[in-house]
């Protein structure tokens, strides 16, 4: 019993920094509803931005981070308002198709530039541990992943329930022709939440960046992982996000301790199967009337 408190608690922490990588799809899908499937994507190109801010203008990964981040919110909202958007006038399966062209045009661009070599950003705090107890101690850079991942979920459910641009933004969600008849500019809110989803998504890319190993195609790989989170926590629920991250990160650990690594992603999915049987529509999330 005592060889399991180390994997269920990296599990735990591990979790937080999955609900970061899926904060942003799961806010996309509930306002928009919009299946981003270049979201793994846009994520891992914050990781490879803070990876050339760190080795060729030898800033710290943090002092990255802070100057990565902020680039992505524009990129966001100028990609929903000149593309996705135009799609969305067309119904809701285009933008799904443009989203799968996005990402495959990222993962190549990637490639061409950075060739298909794995990457980690360089981090003395990815080595560092915390001891606890003689059988365990907390990762720092697992410490920091889950710490983000709260703060993140914290600071999107501020902002969406005690803003005005919150209120635009729920007003959207719940009924986008009706929002458009009370003067709201859906449009334009659809853009500020996709910068949004993309800002969460670059915070989440420079830690997984420190975190593991990057290649320009892991995008789908976290793709996968937002919506096992989603789908877990429930579709649109930000603390439904931090819930199905650690459950997540607890089946795949666990999972990987008891059966060895290589069935780490079989566990994950097989609690995802069985989340879904016993409650369809996620632990957090509601049920459709």
């Amino acid at each position: 019993m005592t060889d399991l408190i180390q994997p269920i608690v990296n599990g735990i922490l591990l979790g937080g920094l999955y609900a970061a990588v899926a904060i942003g799809l799961s806010l996309m899908f509930g306002i928009v509803r919009l299946i981003n499937l270049a979201h793994g994507d846009l994520m891992i190109t914050a990781s490879y931005l803070s990876l050339v801010m760190v080795e060729q203008v030898g800033l710290s990964p943090l002092t990255a981070a802070v100057m990565v981040v902020p680039m992505l919110f524009p990129a966001g909202f100028g990609l929903q308002k000149y593309v996705l958007n135009r799609a969305l006038r067309r119904g809701p399966e285009p933008p799904i198709i443009v989203a799968l062209g996005i990402s495959i045009v990222l993962q190549n661009v990637l490639l061409l530039i950075f060739s298909p070599d794995a990457r980690s950003i360089p981090a003395n705090v990815a080595v560092l541990a915390v001891p606890v107890t003689e059988n365990l101690s907390l990762p720092v850079i697992y410490l920091m992943g889950f710490g983000v991942g709260c703060t993140a979920i914290a600071a999107v459910h501020v902002l969406v329930r005690r803003t005005r641009l919150g209120r635009a933004i729920r007003a959207a969600s719940e009924d986008d022709e009706t929002a458009r008849l009370m003067g709201i500019d859906t449009e334009y809110v659809h853009c500020c939440a996709m910068g949004i989803a993309v800002t969460t998504a670059a915070v989440a890319g420079v830690l997984v960046g420190m975190t593991f190993t990057f290649y320009p195609h892991s995008g789908p790989q976290y793709l996968l992982i937002a919506f096992g989170v989603i789908v877990i926590g429930g579709v649109g629920s930000m603390t439904g996000a931090l819930a199905g991250g650690i459950v997540l990160g607890l089946a795949q650990l666990v999972g990987a301790h008891v059966f060895g690594p290589g069935h780490q992603l079989l566990c994950g999915y097989l609690v995802l199967l069985a989340v879904l049987a016993v409650r369809p529509h996620g632990i957090l999330g509601r049920a459709n009337s």
